[in-house]
């Protein structure tokens, strides 16, 4: 995997948050290519509004791009209801649109493809969305539907800037901090088969640091010191990012470094629609009405809506809920009812943020043997459960950098959020008391909060930003890759009777390897069978930070290390006899867009074969 490049000097820096319930653009103009790049304070940012569907047959500019897709029955729109700017008629109905439909008709939906990208039980490539849907709706897969969101923002831009086309510019597109490999290499493909180039992957707590540090014009330097640790929140639509950024010292300047993240926790603000969504249910079935689960999907987006309201506008006690009915044999018409503020902040605050001591951690349920497939949803709520494991866990990542020695707890001394759902002062606000808490109870000074600006538009402006830090401006943050990664590999020993050989675990990719390095695992060879692929399994972990390419771990706690997606590798049968086994070697190396790249090299002879990411279900 290489950049994306093309012959033409890019005028742009771009940034594109592909958010599980938004996408957002942002770009900076670096001027043209004769001219010295601008001084950070003179850089022209914009966010720039989206053309789409709102309504069958209205277009309006929108600066963020709702990520659903809708896939409506044949003659369910008129050819003249799906005109854009850029075309007559829209090839996928996506964007605001798609939600509005979505909300009267559910089962037409396609949402949370990005949380679908990090599954390692499906075939991200394969048409099962929308999820459970009658055999009249078409299906589209996680991977086509982001890859439509990435076509509308490229059209969208080509239209207004058709003398800078997008396959011509800097393009930074965020992810988690926790996608896998796989995930990251899946989106890589869809912004590939998007026609975008010149591709950087940017996890989106350090495209909200860098917001930060560009929207303090500078003065983020006397917001932190030396020694400070900061703890970056981020709860979007789908997701609870968390990270830890170490600020040192190097040649007598302020350095910052990525030292922690959290594991791929999917819990947000769709979670806490739907909590509300069943508030409703309870209280209408309380009035003797019983709602159909086609209904509480509907009256979803309808309890976003409120949720929003009540918990920015104090002026506002109630907002209206109307729920949909297909006719008079279910409920003899639309069902109104309402949900209040008390309400809202009962089952958000309480359900999500309750207050908990820094030894509680999540809860965790026997999952039954039989199951729909779906995605796998944290099983607890509670977003401090799991903010005091990730802390608890991750108590030494900056032990050796800042030259402390914390036993029970990484204790930040700076708090960042991001993400739409920390905009709401009742839960921000709760959410910093109960860090602070944890600090006062363990001796330690309180944390302080950094001001940031939009935090619906800030992973874009960030990774907008990033893209001009990447040509030697501004400030870097450093870390490298957040976990070690590790091949499994069955141990040799004798046959047991009743018992599986015991697993070892490889070590391939150090963490914290940086992009643009290479290296080669030489002390283990593997055996791989000429004409056929094999299979191996795959591990990471963000705790183990001193494992060498090359260490063998025998045995390891639960929590250490993660099985992820298979990988996979194939050497064909060219000169040699089919089923040999091909001594190999594997080299590990961080491409420049921030994908890592396996290879199998055999003991003799300059090839190389790409080890492969499965992102099918076994």
């Amino acid at each position: 995997m290489s950049d994306m490049n093309t012959d033409r000097t890019p005028r742009y820096s771009v940034g594109i948050d592909l958010g599980t319930t938004n996408c957002v653009l942002s770009y900076i103009d670096l001027g043209d290519a004769s001219e010295p790049l601008p001084d950070e304070d003179q850089l022209l940012q914009e966010v720039m509004p989206v053309p789409q569907l709102t309504r069958p047959g209205s277009v309006e500019e929108k600066t963020q791009l709702p990520s659903f897709l809708y896939q409506p029955h044949e003659s369910e729109l008129g050819a003249g209801e799906l005109a854009l700017p850029w075309t007559d008629k829209a090839e996928a109905l996506v964007g605001g649109v798609a939600r509005e439909l979505g909300s009267k008709t559910p089962i037409r939906l396609v949402a949370s493809a990005k949380s679908w990208l990090c599954h390692g039980g499906v075939d991200c490539r394969s048409d099962f969305l929308p999820l459970n849907s009658p055999e009249d709706v078409a299906r589209i897969s996680p991977l086509a539907a982001t890859i439509r969101y990435l076509e509308h923002l490229r059209n969208a831009w080509n239209h207004k800037h058709p003398d800078y086309p997008l396959n011509e510019q800097d393009v930074v597109v965020t992810v988690p901090a926790s996608f896998d490999p796989a995930a990251r290499d899946l989106t890589v493909e869809a912004v590939k088969a998007a026609g975008l180039g010149n591709l950087t992957l940017l996890e989106e707590p350090q495209a909200a640091v860098y917001n930060w540090i560009k929207a303090s014009g500078g003065a983020w330097r006397d917001q932190v010191r030396v020694g400070d640790i900061v703890l970056v929140v981020d709860i979007g639509g789908g997701t609870t990012d968390l990270s830890l950024i170490a600020v040192t010292e190097q040649d007598g300047g302020l350095e910052l470094n990525r030292v922690a993240v959290g594991e791929h926790i999917l819990l947000g603000g769709d979670n806490m629609d739907l909590a509300l969504a069943y508030r409703v249910k309870s209280k209408l079935a309380q009035e003797g009405k019983e709602l159909q689960p086609w209904q509480i999907q509907a009256i979803v987006h309808g309890c976003r809506d409120a949720k929003e309201v009540l918990l920015s506008d104090q002026d506002v006690n109630a907002a209206p809920i109307v729920v949909p009915s297909r006719g008079s044999k279910l409920l003899g018409g639309s069902l109104r009812t309402e949900l209040t503020r008390d309400e809202v902040q009962q089952t958000l605050v309480e359900g999500f943020f309750p207050q908990v001591g820094v030894d509680e951690h999540p809860k965790q349920q026997m999952r039954r043997a039989l199951t729909q497939i779906s995605l796998p949803y944290a099983q607890d709520a509670a977003v401090t459960r799991h903010l005091a494991a990730f802390l608890s866990r991750q108590h030494a990542a900056a032990n050796e950098l800042l030259a402390q020695n914390e036993s029970e707890f990484i204790k930040p001394t700076a708090v960042l959020f991001n993400g739409g759902v920390l905009k709401a002062p009742a839960l921000s606000s709760r959410l910093m008391s109960i860090i602070n808490g944890w600090l006062s109870d363990a001796g330690a000074p309180a944390a302080r909060l950094l001001q940031d600006s939009d935090l619906d538009l800030a992973v874009a402006c960030g990774a907008a930003y990033y893209g001009y830090v990447r040509r030697g401006r501004g400030v870097r943050i450093r870390g490298g890759i957040a976990s070690a990664y590790y091949v499994g590999i069955e141990s040799a020993m004798p046959a047991v009777p009743g018992m599986e050989a015991p697993m070892e675990a490889l070590c391939v990719a150090p963490f914290g390897m940086e992009e643009g390095s290479e290296v080669k695992v030489e002390s283990q060879e593997l055996g791989l069978i000429v004409g056929e692929p094999v299979r191996f399994k795959f591990f990471g972990s963000t705790l183990r930070r001193d494992d060498e390419p090359g260490r063998v771990l025998d045995a390891w706690e639960p929590d250490e290390l993660e099985e992820l997606p298979e990988i996979q590798a194939s050497l064909p049968a060219e000169g040699r006899r089919p089923g040999e086994i091909v001594p190999v070697r594997l080299s590990a190396r961080v491409t420049e867009v921030g994908t890592l790249c396996l290879e199998a090299i055999p003991r003799s002879g300059d090839a190389r074969w790409q080890v492969e990411f499965d992102v099918r279900e076994g």
